[in-house]
């Protein structure tokens, strides 16, 4: 299979995040090697999208001469898309953002009626393509925060999408805390394995993930106690 990760965070291979991510990867590659391609997102020319609708209406042709041509080039080579960011504002981080803001040229100007919603129509044939979403949050839960995030990803990618949603996930990057982030990054190795052997990870799976990892008021008690 071949991987694309969109790195969305400015901290590149520094990201919380990534820690998650690449221990899904890991999963993966254990049950079959898998070709990887991690883009840091950041440290790519992106353009933000004009909204002149130039790529919908010449065969995907941008008006912007950027790295977006080759990074949609390999989107649409690849397998499998990994979304893999931190929680800004309830959402994506702004260069990500601006990444699938100039995914356009992929759509054509022209509608189709799916269920009870239109969308565009593709301007190339990208079926094949699955979606992964790969969020951490510095907040003790879930609730109440990755909500938009979640909405805008099964928004546009309808098809083939699976969410992780990872709270507390600094934990990942404190060495002090291995002791319980050791345990979650090896249920995140599993969901991996089996996401690669089944193209799904069992609900049971993603409920252990998403939850904390350690209780909510003692992860504040922390957080709190290190500010100066």
């Amino acid at each position: 299979m071949k991987i694309l990760v969109l790195n969305g965070s400015p901290k590149k291979e520094k990201s919380d995040t990534m820690c998650i991510t690449r221990a899904f990867l890991e999963g993966m590659n254990e049950v079959t090697e898998q070709y990887i391609h991690i883009v840091n997102v950041i440290d790519k020319h992106i353009e933000y999208c004009s909204g002149c609708f130039t790529c919908m209406l010449s065969g995907g042709n941008c008006i912007h001469k950027d790295d977006m041509r080759e990074i949609l080039e390999e989107i649409l080579k690849s397998d499998l898309l990994i979304f893999s960011y931190p929680l800004y504002c309830y959402g994506m981080t702004a260069p990500l953002k601006a990444l699938l803001d100039r995914t356009l040229p992929l759509s054509s100007m022209a509608m189709q009626k799916i269920g009870d919603r239109y969308e565009h129509i593709g301007q190339a044939d990208f079926s094949r393509l699955k979606y992964l979403m790969i969020c951490g949050c510095g907040f003790p839960n879930s609730k109440q925060n990755f909500e938009p995030a979640v909405a805008q990803f099964k928004l546009c990618f309808q098809n083939g999408h699976t969410i992780i949603t990872v709270p507390e996930s600094p934990m990942f990057n404190a060495p002090e805390a291995e002791t319980v982030t050791a345990p979650r990054l090896a249920l995140i190795k599993e969901a991996g394995r089996q996401y690669a052997e089944t193209g799904a990870i069992e609900e049971s799976l993603i409920s252990k993930i998403t939850s904390p990892m350690i209780p909510e008021e003692l992860y504040v008690e922390i957080v709190n106690g290190g500010i100066k």
